[in-house]
């Protein structure tokens, strides 16, 4: 019998690489022929994990992790006709079904056929529908001619797979998280958080041709990532308010677009640095959005927070100062990335040499069994996007 290995969440602060079934074209008691089975080649910790790992979510012990996937395909089901077994292949971390009115739509971060509890699953996570993650050395697809994206050269792809890698998730939801503000030539934009996702953000910004991208974090190393490729950074410690160190670098105090590429576990700026409150970066991007601009919100907010300091935030209220956004006639866009909508043209910015993102976000390449280790690192602030190659196929 083929084995297989996976991290698994234990407890707040705790995972463990331990056996787990191997995969089956099986969902619950019937055949899933219209997937595949995956030998994972890269799979990445992610920012929306460790918001589990820190016991921030109502996710269950014994979850297998991980949504950022990307694969050989092994077996794939009788009903898939264009994916074959050798493609290598990204996976959306959005789970679609390519067939209800949502997906129809292109809106496939919110299908409504893969989770019985509310519309949108994800591979590895707390409330989207139960499926096995893929930080582990298999996994199972489903629906797969729709869902995967196959890569046209193998070789080709394997020699750019630290870039390719980040095709399943934090590319495409940085640069949703751009177009959704309405990034495009000479904007002036924000962004809030140097982690992977608001790094990928803040290179989209430039890939969109943004005159000035300026990103705002409170871990110095996060900034210099920032500052390493081209970004302008302010230090969300500094008691200068936000809107003053902006005008320092471009001479006003607002900008076109903010994207908020924190989310539910944002902390005080200035003298409030070390307190949590989670609607800070959301209410800073209303303050410093010029009228009639826009503001993206690909960071996650979440409906059940068991750890948050404030009663009303356990369930996902916060305090927004929504006047000061009505007043400025501002447009918000929240929400999973439909990364089916991106990820092609995203995979052809890379192929041909147009954006370098596995060094923007400071791709790490670490072993299955040093994910532990990098979840650690991780929750400390590390300035790096952790790419985990579970069965050694990541050429060095």
């Amino acid at each position: 019998m083929s084995t297989n290995r996976g991290v698994v969440y234990i407890k707040p602060g705790v995972v463990e690489v331990q056996s787990i079934d191997f995969p089956k074209l099986a969902l619950g008691n019937r055949k899933c022929e219209h997937g595949v089975i995956l030998q994972i080649v890269s799979t990445n910790i992610c920012g929306s994990d460790q918001h589990m790992v820190r016991g921030r979510t109502t996710a269950p012990a014994g979850l297998v992790l991980g949504h950022e996937i990307t694969g050989v395909v092994l077996e794939a089901g009788r009903d898939v006709e264009f994916i074959k077994a050798g493609d290598l292949v990204s996976v959306p971390f959005n789970i679609a079904c390519g067939r209800c009115r949502n997906c129809k739509a292109g809106q496939t971060g919110i299908c409504l056929n893969v989770n019985p509890s509310r519309p949108g699953a994800a591979y590895g996570y707390v409330d989207m529908g139960g499926w096995v993650g893929g930080q582990a050395e298999y996994v199972m697809v489903p629906y797969a001619d729709f869902n995967l994206l196959k890569f046209p050269d193998k070789d080709q792809a394997m020699a750019k797979i630290r870039d390719l890698t980040l095709l399943s998730d934090i590319f495409p939801t940085g640069f949703h998280g751009a177009v959704t503000a309405g990034v495009g030539p000479g904007s002036v934009v924000y962004v809030a958080g140097a982690g992977p996702v608001g790094l990928a953000c803040a290179a989209s910004c430039h890939l969109l041709g943004a005159a000035v991208v300026i990103v705002g974090d409170m871990i110095p190393e996060r900034l210099e990532q920032a500052r390493s490729f081209g970004c302008e950074i302010v230090d969300l410690r500094s008691d200068t308010p936000l809107p003053d160190q902006i005008a320092g670098i471009i001479g006003v105090p607002e900008v076109d677009a903010a994207v908020d590429c924190v989310g539910f576990e944002a902390r005080g700026h200035g003298h409030a640095a070390g307190t949590e409150q989670p609607a800070t970066v959301l209410n800073a991007a209303m303050q410093i959005t010029r009228a009639g601009g826009a503001v993206g919100i690909p960071g996650l907010y979440v409906t059940e927070d068991p750890g948050a300091h404030e009663e009303a935030a356990k369930t996902g209220n916060l305090s927004l100062r929504l006047g000061l956004g009505w007043a400025k006639s501002l447009s918000f866009a929240t929400g999973q990335c439909p990364v089916m909508k991106y990820h092609r043209q995203l995979m052809n910015t890379i192929i041909y040499d147009k954006i370098q993102i596995a060094k923007a976000v400071n791709v790490q390449v670490i072993r299955l069994d040093d994910a532990p280790g990098g979840y650690h690192d991780f929750d400390k602030g590390a300035a790096k996007k952790f790419v985990l190659d579970p069965n050694g196929m990541i050429p060095n």
